[in-house]
């Protein structure tokens, strides 16, 4: 065994489950004996390549490449309760609660994405209600660098058993509102949807809401989604009108 195979080997030992090899332009003659070693490519920029070995079980997890990230994450709020769904991270240096969600694959709507990412991260099957709040950060390391849009969608239960997903997830609970509103323990978005739910629940979740209608677009055939508050009906127009 080279000392490359002997590497990726040691990598596996360690419990390392992916691997990411950056490659200058000037140094491209790598790319052929790292694809020997089953690298593949994940993406290339003007003046380098970037390569990926999956080292995990099963198909690779990782993310595909975009100029820009789009993370949907569901807060599954119980309104007979006053719970919400929050888990934690495995894999992680700070164990925190967060709210189950992932990243948005192409073609998917948003609220259909955050209702999939709750089920697969927690077995709790859930309904879109409303778009929350939208996150922008630029120059995020985990979206190479590029921009990322995390966006929170307001999602109902259907269900409250929860099943994790042993891969993602450490810990799982139905955890009070408006304990995590306040809770330390908690990333400060999750506790800032805690307390825009918070408000919703009490003043009512039209002062929060971003619904959706379903519009056409200019391209024939094609349909995309508006998401904005609540309109009174006067303001209302046939869809096709605009």
């Amino acid at each position: 065994m080279n000392q490359e195979g002997a590497s990726v080997q040691q990598w596996r030992s360690a419990g390392r489950v992916a691997a990411w090899l950056h490659v200058p332009i000037l140094q491209s003659a790598l790319i052929a004996p790292a694809a020997a070693l089953g690298f593949r490519f994940h993406h290339a920029e003007a003046d380098s390549a970037t390569l990926t070995l999956w080292l995990g079980e099963g198909p690779s997890r990782l993310p595909g490449y975009a100029t820009h990230q789009v993370g949907v994450a569901g807060a599954v709020f119980d309104e007979n309760t006053g719970k919400i769904l929050v888990v934690q991270d495995r894999n992680k240096s700070k164990n925190l609660w967060k709210l189950p969600g992932g990243l948005s694959e192409p073609g998917e709507d948003l609220g259909d994405t955050a209702v999939r990412e709750v089920f697969e991260e927690t077995g709790v099957r859930s309904e879109f209600r409303s778009l929350l709040s939208l996150r922008q950060q630029h120059r995020h390391p985990g979206a190479f660098g590029k921009s990322d849009m995390y966006l929170v969608c307001r999602l109902q239960p259907r269900s409250f058993a929860i099943r994790l997903c042993p891969h993602e997830c450490l810990r799982g609970a139905w955890l009070d509102l408006a304990t995590l509103a306040a809770d330390a323990g908690a990333t400060p978005i999750t506790r800032r949807a805690a307390r825009l739910l918070l408000y919703g629940h009490r003043e009512g979740f039209d002062k929060v809401d971003l619904t959706a209608d379903t519009l056409p677009a200019v391209h024939t055939g094609l349909l995309y989604k508006l998401y904005h508050r609540e309109l009174p009906g006067r303001y209302k127009v046939p869809a096709g009108a605009e």
